[in-house]
């Protein structure tokens, strides 16, 4: 049996995980608007990530015998003025998820929750490779994008992506 507050940071999180496909698909939607269709495909396969992020949580919180609880996830209430304004949006989201998973391993570590830190270290090697791509989008796109042409071939790259599901293992 998990402690209480683990719990409800689990199920936070879970929520959390939700909200972020949404963001996702939401930037997905702005870059198909624009004709983008590569970056609409890079954020499409962000999405599908997150979701499954969501899903291993919530499978993690069922194993060990907790209940599941869904909360309203609001739609993403953001507006793009440019073609990098997502990349920023989205690489600031990571770092507020990275933030989050670190506080729960921070309160499982204060309880001795071993099962529970060794669930989220995947989670934390995830959100170092979650950060850095999308910091790398962002200085792709600061480097290339300013020439049509180079904003071209960026955007055939980032159709390139596919998704593949996550390796965690419950």
């Amino acid at each position: 049996m998990l402690n209480k507050e683990i719990v409800k940071l689990l199920n936070e999180q879970l929520n959390k995980e939700l909200y972020s496909a949404y963001l996702y698909l939401d930037i997905a939607n702005y870059y198909a608007d624009q004709n983008l269709n590569g970056f609409e495909n890079w954020f499409f396969v962000q999405t599908q990530e997150e979701r499954d992020h969501a899903l291993l949580f919530r499978q993690y919180l069922l194993n060990n015998g907790e209940s599941v609880v869904l909360k309203e996830i609001a739609a993403p209430e953001v507006k793009y003025n440019n073609f990098r304004e997502p990349l920023v949006k989205a690489f600031e989201h990571e770092q507020f998820v990275t933030e989050s998973i670190n506080n729960i391993y921070k309160v499982a570590f204060s309880i001795n929750d071993f099962r529970t830190m060794q669930f989220l270290d995947w989670f934390i090697k995830e959100q170092g490779e979650e950060e850095k791509n999308a910091e790398d989008n962002i200085k792709k796109y600061d480097l290339f994008a300013g020439d049509p042409k180079g904003l071209y071939m960026l955007d055939n790259e980032m159709k390139a992506r596919i998704y593949a599901p996550p390796s965690l293992v419950l």
